[in-house]
């Protein structure tokens, strides 16, 4: 059977830099920064004290009241992310429902209800627990919710692969298009892990960062970088088969030409020293997109700011390019602006490669002030750049050593 294209009709955002696309994009593209003193609880005995908290999102412009209480914070944001890319996109009702599914990732799943309902439990006993504790902590409830809203009747699943999610979601996805399991797929990742749990456990392991001033710490690729600061939010995409969005008329925003999964089976947080899986990942990725040497490249790095990402990400990018493609591609980290969204990012930062496509602009890496002679590309550093790229890559890396790349083009 051949493999059939996979275009984007639809995108949909819930973030720390704003909660449409419209909002978001004028704010990556224009260097602002998501992060700030963290305000959802008091953090005066905790090591990480700032975030980059969701801002002026109301659950309810998408969700009815009773919904909103009886779901975790993760799945108001996916489905805030999930309408607009549905309603943009207008692909419901023209396809029967059991050809579309929902595939989004989350990395933890509903931690706050987690955490809040054995806090239940533990003061007032077992008959206490809310009967909505196990739907509102599991992963897949936003995948769920989100076609239950819709009646979409294809497979419905999350990805939860860490920090990978969001990007692993669209992979599969763009698979179940391409081999002709579904035509239609929304697709994308959520996260809502600024909780004290969720905090606490970040920086017990060295992970975040510690710094009180808010530009002074998510520094991907800066000599000064200590840790990632913990991020929030939800990114949404509508996959669909080329041939139908075309016979429609949808809009389309670009074609996702290539996927690569890979994992380091190597440490269960450090990435391998090697770098061969985030490389291998992103040659998997660029060959099913039919990379030609000398195309112009941008690459949203997964640039978390931690020490060891950051030398790690720029080996495996040389090593899949080679040095001289290295060196001439256009890499940002906008998690210098939103925070590092944990199993969103991926949706988030592929979103992004979709917005660059279309209007030629490059977002920044904020705050890049000191160089690391070992992360020695071009990270777009402080301010936009105008380009006209070729291919754009997205990569994610997670903890369990799981390596995502996702390329897109232009769709012609």
């Amino acid at each position: 059977m051949e493999k059939r294209r996979v275009v984007v009709t639809g995108l949909g955002v819930v973030s720390p830099v704003g909660s449409s696309v419209e909002t978001a994009w004028a704010a990556l593209s224009a260097g602002v920064n998501g992060i700030g003193p963290i305000t959802r609880f008091d953090t005066t005995d905790y090591k990480a004290k700032l975030g980059a908290e969701v801002k002026d999102y109301d659950p309810m412009q998408y969700m009815e009241r009773s919904e909103c209480l009886r779901s975790d914070l993760f799945v108001r944001y996916a489905m805030g992310s999930a309408v607009q890319a549905v309603e943009e996109s207008g692909v419901v009702g023209t396809l029967p429902p059991e050809r579309i599914s929902v595939y989004f990732g989350s990395g933890i799943g509903g931690l706050d209800s987690t955490s809040a309902q054995m806090g239940i439990l533990l003061d007032r006993g077992p008959n206490r627990v809310s009967p909505f504790c196990v739907p509102m902590m599991i992963a897949n409830m936003a995948a769920g919710a989100i076609a239950i809203r819709y009646g979409l009747k294809g497979a419905a699943m999350p990805a939860v692969t860490a920090c990978a999610s969001g990007a692993n979601a669209i992979g599969e996805a763009l698979r179940l298009i391409r081999h002709g399991y579904a035509d239609a797929v929304v697709t994308g990742g959520t996260e809502a892990s600024i909780v004290p749990l969720g905090v606490a456990g970040f920086a017990n392991m060295k992970a975040l960062s510690t710094a009180t001033d808010p530009d002074a710490a998510s520094l991907p690729f800066d000599a000064r970088r200590s840790g990632f600061v913990i991020g929030e939010g939800a990114a949404a995409l509508v996959l669909e088969a080329y041939d139908h969005a075309l016979a429609r008329g949808a809009k389309i925003y670009g074609e996702v030409c290539g996927y690569g999964a890979t994992c380091d089976a190597y440490h269960i947080t450090a990435p391998s020293p090697d770098a061969e899986g985030g490389a291998r990942s992103m040659t998997l990725a660029m060959e099913e997109a039919g990379y030609e040497p000398g195309e112009a490249l941008y690459i949203n790095a997964h640039g978390t700011g931690t020490p060891l990402n950051d030398v790690g990400e720029t080996l495996a990018i040389k090593r899949a390019l080679g040095e001289e493609a290295a060196r001439a591609a256009l890499i940002s980290s906008t998690k210098s602006m939103t925070g590092h969204m944990l199993g969103a990012a991926g949706a988030i930062e592929a979103l992004v490669c979709l917005k660059v496509l279309e209007t030629g602009v490059v977002p920044p890496t904020i705050n890049l002030r000191e160089k690391d002679p070992d992360c020695d590309l071009n990270y777009v550093p402080n301010r936009a750049v105008n380009a006209k790229v070729d291919l754009c890559l997205s990569n994610s890396l997670g903890f369990g050593g799981h390596n995502a790349c996702l390329a897109f083009r232009r769709c012609v």
